[in-house]
């Protein structure tokens, strides 16, 4: 089976404590919206410490165009793309001229060529690699990602697979935007960067997390649950407070199925690798599933320190285990996104 060598992340320089974002918040949106008072104590129900942010906080205050954002997450995007890449190829102790394939996950910015093109360009990878940009996936794109490396070095097993996520999430801020779910949005959304390199059966495992299996689930009828309106403005967020109802009625049973086709219980499962989309889904995900323990730990640890950084974020909490020791056992990897869907990939773990 196909394992994954090594993960970076990128801890960005414009690093922003969450009580600053807060009165930033009530500043910009005091005059136009008049929930203000009641909801702002949404920023402090996050418990988010401090968010991750490509721009200084001042730089959300200016009032600019669609137009002038998105050529600053092309530039933001690439440079630090790059930044994650250099590192993960030497984590995994690998050529940059041994890349066979690379998958570019985003859903905060608009490309084209793609990100990937750009990173080839930049970096002079192998003009003949396979290239496979994903856009639409939302916070479930790092772990259909992660199952889609697999899959390209499940078929190759000489393959090295480079797979890098991108959510800028800040930029995407509407100035003008005086919704609910905007104002909701700027208590939660943060920026990352994160690469991995997956390898195929034909070289030496390294590390010991194998990729097992994966699960993809569309549930009908819930396009409206999260996603994005798209605006001359802008890329407007849409999402619904249901979401931690739409766990707790959906993700035990989905789980359950996912691990009886492998053979295997939730009672398998040592290391939960799992996307935070905020304090109240990480509690669906506890109530639900009635794990004993505080099994979410390290989840919780990177929404913390980084805030909600879509896609991207999973792949913190993965490079958190890689970093910090995992247990020998099954690990899952979890995430949900815009369709409504969900995203499964079960690992097997153990520390060589």
């Amino acid at each position: 089976m196909p394992f994954i060598s090594a993960v970076s992340k990128i801890d960005l320089p414009n690093k922003t404590n969450q009580q600053e974002v807060k009165e930033q918040a009530r500043a910009m949106f005091a005059e136009n919206f008049p929930q203000v008072d009641r909801l702002i104590h949404a920023f402090d129900n996050t418990e988010i410490i401090t968010r991750n942010f490509c721009e200084p906080l001042s730089y959300y205050t200016i009032q600019n165009t669609f137009e002038e954002r998105n050529d600053e997450y092309l530039k933001m995007a690439l440079t630090w793309s790059v930044k994650a890449v250099e590192d993960c190829i030497a984590k995994a102790k690998i050529e940059k001229e041994e890349i066979t394939d690379i998958l570019f996950v985003s859903t905060t910015g608009l490309a084209t060529p793609s990100i990937d093109a750009l990173i080839i360009n930049e970096m002079r990878l192998n003009p003949h690699i396979n290239r496979m940009p994903i856009f639409g996936l939302g916070c479930g794109g790092g772990v259909s990602g992660m199952a889609k490396a697999n899959a390209l070095a499940k078929a190759n097993p000489d393959a090295v697979v480079l797979l890098v996520a991108v959510e800028l999430c800040s930029l995407t801020l509407l100035r003008n935007d005086y919704s609910k779910s905007n104002f909701i949005g700027s208590s939660l959304f943060s920026d990352g960067i994160a690469a991995c390199i997956i390898k195929g059966d034909n070289h030496a495992d390294e590390n010991g997390v194998k990729y097992q299996a994966s699960s993809s689930k569309l549930y009908y009828d819930s396009l409206e649950v999260m996603g994005w309106d798209f605006k001359d403005t802008g890329f407007k967020v849409l999402f619904s407070k249901d979401i931690p109802t739409f766990i707790n009625e959906h993700v035990k049973e989905d789980i359950d199925k996912f691990l009886a086709g492998q053979g295997i219980e939730l009672n398998d499962i040592k290391n939960f690798i799992f996307h935070p989309g905020g304090k109240k889904v990480l509690d669906a995900y506890t109530d639900a599933l009635g794990v004993e323990g505080d099994f979410l730990q390290k989840t919780r640890s990177v929404m913390n320190n980084y805030g909600n950084m879509s896609s991207v974020t999973v792949l913190y909490v993965l490079e958190c285990f890689m970093n910090e020791g995992f247990e020998d056992g099954y690990g899952l990897m979890m995430a949900m996104g815009p369709g409504f869907s969900s995203e499964m990939v079960l690992l097997k773990m153990k520390n060589n």
